[in-house]
């Protein structure tokens, strides 16, 4: 294909030390020499980009960078065989948007294996899920491969009305469990029971301070606050019982002791889906297209263009996203 001679993105630069940021004209030598070059359709905006638009964010690792951590379209150039032109794929995580130009342009030019091609996805639905709801899906799947099972018992997703929390509700729910949420926002609850949430704690509730071990309450949990909610999920956790770890919107430190672990037989599993192994992350894919594909997929979603970023940005950052934004490239 004939290429356009710069294409329009959402970049951050430190041009003499100086933080800046905003919508720019790039020029296409600019971009990386990839293996797959994908004309993007869609992206959203996730925790992560808002750090990255942030000047004490520490995620850009390179300047200038064009940011979103995730993005979906179509293959327009490939010079693999695996990954041929006209086939929709998304592509996420690895160094996407941190140190690797991301999805908020027209054009990206990736690894071939970073992409997963789309089956039983559209992009639209792809982007909808996103990264976060392919976190949370990651989380469901290490938990059941832990042993969670819905007879087990009640499991507790935190941060329950943003992206990862949101969608680990629809999964959980249509897998069968009883899933309660924990959010700091009550007027969320009756959308988060259309999601599948039969109960509720609030932010306080679940970021007390407390004894080392309290009440065993959960089977499992999804943890995407971090800080303030981690250290009660696991000493309420029942024996045996597990919660992967999703996020640290709450801040990164953790204050625990060791008698969940000694005494319950508990587990703290880490959920890293930047940096998972491709053909991992195809078959999770595959499966958000089948049994994990999330409730009311597609809904709840707020769609906006590039001239809506910078708001959207600062406020993903400062906790004050409902469900998704999906960000409107070439569709």
């Amino acid at each position: 294909m004939a290429h356009p001679s710069s294409v329009r993105a959402y970049v951050v630069d430190k041009p003499g030390g100086v933080f800046q940021r905003g919508l720019a004209s790039v020029p296409w030598a600019l971009l990386p020499e990839g293996e797959v070059l994908i004309r993007v359709a869609w992206s959203s905006v996730n925790f992560k980009d808002g750090l990255a638009a942030a000047v004490d964010g520490k995620v850009a690792r390179t300047y200038p960078l064009i940011l979103g951590i995730d993005l979906a379209g179509t293959v327009v150039e490939s010079s693999v065989p695996t990954v041929r032109p006209g086939t929709e794929v998304i592509a996420h995580g690895y160094d996407l948007g941190t140190s690797h130009h991301g999805g908020f342009a027209e054009y990206a030019s990736v690894p071939a294996n970073w992409v997963v091609p789309l089956d039983g996805l559209s992009a639209r639905d792809a982007m909808a899920i996103g990264t976060a709801g392919f976190t949370a899906a990651m989380a469901v799947a290490a938990l059941e491969a832990r042993g969670l099972e819905p007879a087990n018992g009640p499991v507790i997703v935190t941060g329950a009305s943003g992206g990862v929390g949101s969608t680990a509700i629809s999964i959980l729910s249509e897998l069968g469990y009883e899933v309660w949420a924990a959010t700091g926002k009550s007027e969320e609850h009756g959308w988060l029971e259309t999601l599948g949430a039969v109960g509720f704690l609030s932010r306080e509730e679940c970021s007390v301070a407390g004894r080392p071990l309290e009440s065993e309450r959960w089977a499992g949990a999804v943890d995407a606050v971090g800080a303030a909610t981690l250290p009660y999920i696991l000493r309420t956790l029942r024996r045996g019982g597990a919660v992967a770890a999703c996020g640290n919107s709450s801040g990164s430190d953790l204050a625990t002791t060791v008698f969940p672990f000694i005494l319950r037989g508990v587990s703290l599993l880490g959920m890293d889906s930047a940096y998972l192994p491709i053909e991992t992350r195809r078959r999770l894919w595959a499966r958000l297209a089948t049994d994990l594909r999330p409730r009311a997929l597609g809904e709840r979603v707020t769609e906006i263009g590039f001239d809506e970023l910078e708001t959207a940005l600062d406020a993903v950052r400062a906790g004050e996203a409902r469900g998704r934004w999906l960000v409107r490239i070439g569709a």
